[in-house]
């Protein structure tokens, strides 16, 4: 049966029909003349309705990630900047629908251009010009198919109102031409438990009701499927989850090698009651879209939230992970010509240290009065002296467990020099994947460099682990590798000590390594080791785990 290859995004298995999401009005031929105030009234109207569904959306979103997810994109929509471009072009004599389409298309270069963060965020402003022209043509966009039966969804891309009102007993698995492992499409698929696939341009040439099968932890979309083919894929995946929803405890390897489980969470809301702990909590959402910096006891109050949750258990706290790609207005930084490879992460503390110094003392405060055992760590740690600054300030601070995230090649190969200050490391294999190819996240076309399964990232990883256990000091891994179960396997075998992702995926994780013995999974890393492709590494796990 033929096979297509895309990237990916959300682990599962699922059989059926394939339907295609129905494209978007198109854009109309510009008048000759246009009513300026009329056409002004419907630039406003346009905004005010898009942004006021995409609310209710929001309120109606049942997961905290999906609404926050839709709530962004609302922020997005009512951008006095955006309108104010729309209106100018009204009196340069543009309509309505074509002002809206152009000042989205200038911000869309403009966050293309910028990398990053805002580069993954381009087919949120896709979907916004899309409905804001169907508004202003009075059309209605074109929704999630509904043929009364489960399907497969196809589409170039999803934007954030299409993915977050999906049912996952209808829409069995995504699977789209475009999008990214970081885009929201993949985002709110983890979230929602649903299979998906991105980066696969050649579902486009795959007709509506054809049965095809969906890998979303391999990337492959198995074409030319016979019914009893459909349904034993989905027989096979169903008792899959039924045999992961009644698993529960630590993580381990089948002769009890703990690999702790963690979860990857935003806010109090992300948590779930089967975690061991946090492995990685994302601050940032208190700081992106406010014209002002969160206060110390704004600060306080989210951080007491998560930490009171989590009696005795583990949180390790990224500090704030912003800057030029993920702008932040009080932080008034300078436009920059490389915005990935400028000032972000640890690194906004040299121009603004108050903001790192307020953001420690608020997480102090909230760890005092809580019982959760608090640890703290950098994003974007290049050398070992800023690794002792920041772990001596954090100390100061009255926070004894200080780490650094290591997303730059530069601090991989130094590990056992940042190890001498820092407590522990964390990897961020997504950022390092990008910064160890010169490969940006968002490149559909150097995709094959961002498989974590590169030999590259997976000799950095070891020489992390190793630096760890010589120190006798824990690395764990929080990037979206950690949730690819033959991947945990490989990690367990290089002496990773922790394995952080979207709590949806910790039960397969936690089904693989107790399936293996520490030493097998050591024999797992060491073939992986040996292999020169991502290609042969898989295949050396296939090879040596049976």
């Amino acid at each position: 049966m033929p096979e297509l290859r895309g990237i990916g995004v959300s682990p599962g298995r699922a059989a059926g029909p394939v339907l295609h999401l129905a494209p978007p009005p198109a854009l109309p031929a510009p008048p000759p003349a246009v009513d300026a105030d009329a056409e002004k009234a419907s630039v406003r109207a346009a905004v005010a309705s898009v942004a006021a569904e995409l609310e209710r959306r929001a309120e109606a979103a049942a997961d905290p990630t999906v609404a926050e997810v839709l709530r962004a994109q609302v922020l997005m929509a009512t951008d006095e900047m955006l309108v104010d471009a729309a209106l100018d072009r009204v009196d340069a004599g543009a309509s309505a629908p074509h002002a809206l389409a152009d000042a989205l298309a200038e911000h869309r270069a403009a966050f293309e251009a910028a990398g990053g963060y805002l580069a993954e965020r381009v087919a949120d402003l896709d979907d916004l010009r899309d409905r804001m022209v169907a508004a202003c043509l009075g059309l209605p966009m074109p929704g999630i198919p509904a043929p009364g039966h489960p399907f497969i969804l196809a589409a170039r891309d999803l934007a954030p109102a299409d993915t977050a009102g999906l049912d996952p007993a209808v829409v069995l698995a995504l699977v789209t031409a475009e999008g990214g492992p970081t885009s929201h499409t993949a985002i709110l698929a983890r979230t929602l438990g649903i299979p998906a696939v991105v980066r696969c341009g050649e579902i486009a040439d795959v007709a509506d009701a054809s049965l095809i099968a969906v890998d979303g932890r391999t990337g492959t979309v198995t074409t030319g499927l016979s019914r009893a083919d459909a349904d034993a894929v989905n027989a096979e995946a169903a008792a899959l989850v039924a045999g992961r929803a009644a698993s529960h405890g630590p993580g381990q390897t089948a002769d009890g090698h703990p690999v702790a489980l963690l979860g990857n969470i935003g806010s109090a809301r992300d948590l779930t009651p089967d975690v061991e702990g946090v492995g990685l909590f994302r601050t940032e959402l208190l700081y992106l879209d406010r014209a002002d910096a969160p206060t110390e006891q704004e600060q306080v109050a989210a951080y007491t939230a998560v930490f009171a949750a989590l009696p005795g258990k583990k949180v390790v706290v990224r500090t704030l992970d912003a800057g030029a790609d993920k702008p932040l207005p009080f932080l008034r930084m300078a436009e920059e010509p490389n915005p990935a490879l400028g000032v972000r992460g640890l690194r906004i503390a040299r121009r603004t240290p108050a903001v790192l110094a307020t953001q420690l003392a608020a997480i102090a405060t909230a760890a005092a009065a809580t019982e959760a055992d608090v640890w703290v760590m950098a994003p974007m740690v290049a050398t070992a002296a800023e690794a002792a600054a920041f772990t001596s300030q954090c100390r100061a601070h009255g926070l004894p467990t200080a780490g650094v995230m290591i997303e730059v090649p530069a601090a991989a190969l130094r590990a056992p020099s940042i190890l001498r200050d820092a407590d522990f490391l964390s990897l961020g294999t997504n950022d390092l994947s990008q910064y160890t190819f010169a490969a940006d996240r968002m490149c559909g076309d150097l995709a094959e460099l961002l498989d974590p399964w590169q030999p590259a990232l997976i000799a950095l990883i070891a020489a992390c682990a190793t630096a760890g256990q010589e120190a006798g000091k824990p690395v764990g891994v929080c990037g979206e590798s950690a949730a690819d179960p033959d991947f945990a396997l490989v990690l367990a075998g290089l002496g990773i000590t922790s394995l952080s992702m979207a709590p949806r995926s910790i039960p397969a994780v936690r089904e693989a390594l107790a399936a293996h013995t520490l030493e097998e999974c050591r024999q797992i890393a060491k073939a992986v080791l040996a292999a020169d492709t991502p290609e042969a590494a898989r295949a050396a796990v296939r090879r040596t785990s049976g």
